[in-house]
This record gives structure tokens, C-alpha cells and sequence, in this order.
């Protein structure tokens, strides 16, 4: 599993033109899945964004978690995270999780993210064309990944 987390003031996922997803302040999470990822890899990836500590509190610096601030999530399905670049000029997406296996997957990883007492959690349409507005709060901009299996960075 694999996840571009961006810090964001305000972010928002258009469909044919009509909003589908948006939040306030919080995080954009561009959400890849890939071939072996199951619950585990749901839970610990949940956990770890609910938990990092990415905003000022009174203090400054990171010293302030996504719940602490009671701030949002907007998670996106993003398959192109698994896209291999290494031979030719057309990245190859074996590594991505297929539609019908990764469609589920996601709409769990939503469930959990709530379960993480996350304020509000929105997302994408998973399979659409869709246009992401953000604005970029830092910019902070972190790659996470969990390898099905426990690998993680």
C-alpha cells in the first residue's frame, strides 16, 4: 500500500464537473493498492496517518496529529502510485491491485480511517475521471508505505 499524504488548508475532488468529495483543513491522501495488500496493511496505514504528528499546536512545529486538530481527510484512489517507469517509455501497473479487488479494499480503508476518530473522512469516486483541487498547507508532503507483509518506510 502506498500513500502520498499532502498537509492542505482545503482540497477538493470534481467528477464531471460536480463535487464528489472536499474538506477543510487536514490531509489529501492519494491512495495506491497493490497486489497482496488486505486488512493489515488497512489498519496499520489508518493508524499511522490518524497518529502522525504533522501540525503546529501552541508550540509550533510538528507537535499536533490530524485528530488532536479534529481535522479532515479527503482520500483519493490512485493506482497510477504503483506505476513502474524502469523500462520503455509506458510505465507499467502490474503491481496495482486490479478494479474489482481494489474497489473494495478502498471503501474499507475509509471505514477505518472513521474508525481512527477522524473528524470527517471523504473521498473520491473510485474508477472516475476526477480533477483534485488543493492548497497546499506548508507545503508538507510525506510518501508512506506499507508492504503487504509488515514492510513499511
Amino acid at each position: 500500500m502506498r500513500v502520498i499524504l499532502q498537509r492542505v488548508k482545503r482540497a477538493e475532488v470534481r467528477v464531471d464537473g460536480a463535487t464528489v468529495g472536499h474538506i477543510g483543513p487536514g490531509l489529501l491522501l492519494l491512495v495506491g493498492l497493490g497486489r497482496g495488500d488486505g486488512e493489515d496493511e488497512l489498519r496499520w496505514m489508518a493508524r499511522k496517518i490518524a497518529g502522525l504528528r504533522l501540525f503546529a499546536g501552541e508550540g509550533g512545529g510538528f507537535d499536533r496529529s490530524l485528530v488532536d486538530m479534529g481535522y479532515e481527510v479527503l482520500a483519493v484512489s490512485q493506482f497510477t502510485l504503483y506505476g513502474d517507469c524502469r523500462k520503455g517509455r509506458r510505465p507499467s501497473f502490474d503491481g496495482a491491485l486490479g478494479p474489482e479487488e481494489a474497489k473494495p479494499l478502498m471503501a474499507r480503508f475509509l471505514e477505518i480511517l472513521a474508525e481512527e476518530k477522524i473528524n470527517r473522512v471523504e473521498s473520491g469516486r473510485f474508477g472516475a475521471m476526477m480533477e483534485v483541487d488543493l492548497v497546499n498547507d506548508g507545503p508538507v508532503t510525506l510518501t508512506l508505505v506499507r508492504e503487504a507483509g509488515g514492510g513499511s518506510q
